[in-house]
């Protein structure tokens, strides 16, 4: 329809070197699967940096792995000019919001699958927002046995009871019911064919539970007729059976009819998409998220880092007139402004210039602000945000000039899958060299010298020749590697000082925006 050629690009190898075959005019380059690759995995530098070569703008639309930390959705923004969602992530995360939404009530959560214990923080948070929780599956005889009744033993999972007293102790400090399937559709283990219906009391060995019983469903669906907006999460079956008409099919059946009646039903998981779409003709595919891992991770609180690599906006509209006396002041921005302490001591030399800490540590900016509040100082403010992502949006909104830009003692674990999307990244380094006005200072500093050599290296990579080094190397200020001797600002941050009070070096330089 486009009229582009699609070219394959081949991986030559997938254990040390992956040089990459270009097809020749081409215009879309289809990459094969990376799932098996190690270097994919493990979000290796080399192997991101080889997949973003040439790129400029890099579109993530696998939302399904937003979970996870990998070469191709997280490694690659390092090395991107722009990171951005495709329409497919925009829908997932639409999805996400949705799911935390309270605003049409009653609100039930109907709770599938198993693994109680890793779901745990999850499943507080749902009984924080809903109204009531619905247990159909394997999790379900967890919170049978931690509200005190007999349960088969090989029917519990190892470590599960203390979460699930905790979370019958969650729902209840909010009055938010708990409800429980009362009856079993059963399969005899030896004999598959035969079913049966058993109480969780009177489960005979040699029998497991597959599906909801007929009192259960009488139990449940009253409950979910009343309801304006339904959470379906996790396989609704106990296991796995050829059985086409139990209670699962039943719930089915009463799910979509509540679609038709305007209730909002949303399904998460691959096992429940495929099913219910071929057994409901009012179900569609914009009831479903399909993967289960990402919105298990979101609702235990966890960042995704699929997502906290990509750009994105500041949310919020910054009121500059009230953060700042004047807020036409020349500008100073400290990137990880951790405590302050850097800030507080510049803003008290400086009255002619205006400050601001971006820290992604939320409980840091409160102290900051907490103290700035007390202090009654007009000209530093700080912001709660990724610096990463949001730096562009934030400081272009400023009406002054922006003069300064700091940087100290970055996380140095980039060798830490988990924290590689941290570090000082392309698109952070090329706001900075775009926001500055000419003359306009950049600050690095680090008490690792890798880190610093790191940071120099891409600030001018990056920069293309916007930002230069200030310092001449034969002037006593600077000892013989290149590094400045002293804190040009006269002003330390705590951690600095704590370097120092050890009599370890700091690696420091400054760079400023040229012409070209």
């Amino acid at each position: 329809m486009l009229k582009l050629k699609v070219v394959p690009m081949k991986l030559v190898s997938r254990s040390t070197h992956s040089q990459m075959e270009y097809g020749e005019n081409s215009d879309v380059l289809l990459l094969e699967n990376l799932s098996e690759i190690k270097m994919e995995l493990a979000n290796c530098s080399k192997f991101a940096k080889e997949l973003a070569s040439g790129v400029d703008i890099f579109v993530n639309d696998a939302f399904s792995q937003s979970h996870k930390v990998l070469a191709s959705t997280v490694g690659v923004a390092c090395f991107c000019s722009a990171c951005i969602a495709g329409f497919y992530f925009e829908e997932g995360l639409y999805q996400l919001k949705k799911i935390t939404r309270t605003t049409n009530r009653p609100y039930v959560a109907i709770i599938g699958g198993r693994n109680l214990a890793g779901k745990a923080a999850a499943l507080r948070f749902l009984a924080s927002k809903c109204d009531a929780l619905v247990f159909v599956g394997s999790m379900a005889f967890q919170i049978i046995h931690a509200m005190g009744v007999p349960v088969p033993v090989k029917l519990l999972e190892l470590g599960a009871l203390k979460e699930a007293v905790r979370i019958v102790e969650s729902a209840n400090s909010r009055n938010v019911p708990i409800v429980l399937p009362k009856d079993f559709w059963c399969m005899n283990d030896v004999f598959p064919e035969q079913m049966e219906i058993f109480s969780i009391d009177s489960m005979l060995d040699g029998w497991r539970p597959v599906d909801l019983g007929p009192l259960s469903l009488q139990k449940i669906i009253p409950l979910l007729s009343e309801c304006k907006k339904i959470l379906c999460i996790g396989p609704l079956k106990f296991s796995s059976s050829r059985q086409e008409e139990g209670g699962v099919s039943k719930l089915a059946e009463v799910l979509s009819s509540l679609i038709q009646s305007t209730c909002d039903v949303t399904f998460v998981g691959k096992m429940e998409s495929g099913g219910l779409l071929r057994k409901s003709t009012s179900i569609s595919v914009d009831n479903f998220v399909k993967n289960a891992s990402v919105v298990w991770e979101f609702l235990k609180g966890k960042r995704l880092p699929g997502l906290m690599a990509l750009d994105r906006a500041y949310p919020f509209d910054i009121k500059w007139d009230i953060a700042y006396a004047d807020p036409m002041r020349p500008l100073v921005v400290d990137v990880g402004s951790g405590n302050g302490l850097f800030l507080f001591g510049m803003a008290k030399s400086r009255k002619d210039l205006n400050f601001l800490g971006l820290e992604i540590n939320l409980k840091l900016v409160k102290r900051c602000l907490d103290h700035l509040h007390h202090s009654g100082m007009q000209n530093v403010y700080f912001i709660t945000t990724n610096a990463t992502t949001s730096f562009r949006s934030i400081v272009s909104r400023y009406p002054g000039d922006l003069v300064l830009v700091s940087i100290q003692c970055p996380n140095p674990d980039f060798n830490k899958p988990e924290h590689r999307w941290r570090m000082l990244q392309r698109s952070l380094v090329e706001a900075v060299a775009d926001l500055l006005i000419f003359g306009g200072k950049v600050y690095l500093q680090s008490d690792i010298e890798a880190v610093a050599l790191r940071m120099k290296k891409e600030f001018i990579e990056y920069s293309k020749g916007k930002l230069v080094l200030v310092h001449d190397p034969e002037t006593d200020s600077v000892q013989q590697r290149g590094w400045l001797m002293e804190n040009p600002f006269g002003v330390r941050s705590d951690w600095e000082q704590h370097v120092l009070d050890r009599g370890e070096p700091m690696y420091r330089l400054l760079l400023s925006k040229v012409e070209k």
